[in-house]
């Protein structure tokens, strides 16, 4: 039933879904390696969140975001002047709108080589991590022989669909990637307060339930269920994660990974169907 839902939108998928208290659990690839784009930046947060609880930064340290930090998207990075933030709300608009730059500067004040230990002191076997925004960026302007991202604007938009395919960010053998199982145990471990201090777990649980973007898991479920997640996107990637918590205490952590066919932008269709999907999931589930 689950491929079905995306056969119909003419996508590829995999989903995962697990029963944070029991670990009942159903999917559909649950083990393929795949991108995971901004999905990472849930161990960035996270590691920076152990780091606050433990003493090791003040998440109140103030940080300017520069026109050099800048990266593109969201956030800070659409401002044209000098942004000066506090660490806890980089780590804010990193989780709520996705924000590269905000994401890279938290990246750099954890320390890239301490979000590798953690996801594999979680047992997150499956988790490769490759380096963060700003090296995803990089890559992508390598592949295409760009030195700014105007160039890349002109140089990506002229690309043949199986030249793009080919770019570094596509292929889970050369830049982050996980698997849906892995995604899935990283998020249990956050709800169950056993991914760092409570503290910490109950920082990251806040700030994905203030995800800006509902039209992929949030959709498929009735409001009286919240919905936490942190999405990923690339050219023909739909991709998040996230936990659905009922009225009732049911809390159930989903990862849905999405490759598109073609390379269409704003396909809402799909969107919904990853949302369609993950109510499903979480329903057989709860019948179990």
């Amino acid at each position: 039933m689950l491929t079905e839902m995306f056969d119909r939108v003419g996508v590829d998928a995999c989903l995962h879904a697990v029963d944070v208290e029991t670990g009942r659990d159903v999917g559909t690839r649950p083990d393929e390696q795949v991108v995971i784009a901004s999905v990472f930046k849930i161990l960035v947060v996270l590691e920076f969140a152990r780091q606050a609880a433990a003493g090791q930064l003040d998440p109140a340290e103030r940080v300017t975001v520069r026109a050099a930090d800048r990266l593109g998207g969201w956030g800070t990075a659409g401002c044209a002047d000098d942004v000066e933030l506090s660490l806890r709300d980089l780590a804010y608009f990193a989780m709520s709108v996705s924000d590269n730059t905000a994401a890279d500067l938290l990246l750099r004040r954890v320390g890239h080589d301490v979000v590798p230990l953690l996801a594999a002191e979680l047992g997150l076997t499956r988790t490769r991590v490759a380096g963060g925004p700003r090296q995803m960026l990089e890559s992508m302007f390598d592949d295409v022989g760009a030195r700014d991202g105007a160039g890349f604007a002109r140089l990506f938009a002229a690309l043949p669909e199986e030249r793009v395919r080919e770019l570094r960010v596509f292929d889970p053998e050369r830049t982050t990637s996980s698997t849906p199982r892995d995604i899935t145990r990283l998020l249990a471990l956050i709800w169950r307060d056993e991914a760092g201090p409570p503290a910490a777990c109950a920082m990251v649980r806040d700030l994905m339930a203030r995800q800006m973007f509902w039209t992929r898991l949030p959709s498929g479920f009735p409001p009286e269920v919240r919905v936490a997640g942190k999405t990923g996107t690339l050219p023909g990637l739909h991709i998040e994660a996230g936990v659905a918590e009922y009225p009732d205490g049911g809390r159930y952590a989903i990862a849905v990974f999405a490759r598109t066919r073609q390379l269409t932008a704003r396909r809402i269709d799909v969107d919904l169907a990853m949302g369609e999907a993950a109510r499903a999931a979480v329903e057989r589930l709860r019948q179990m």
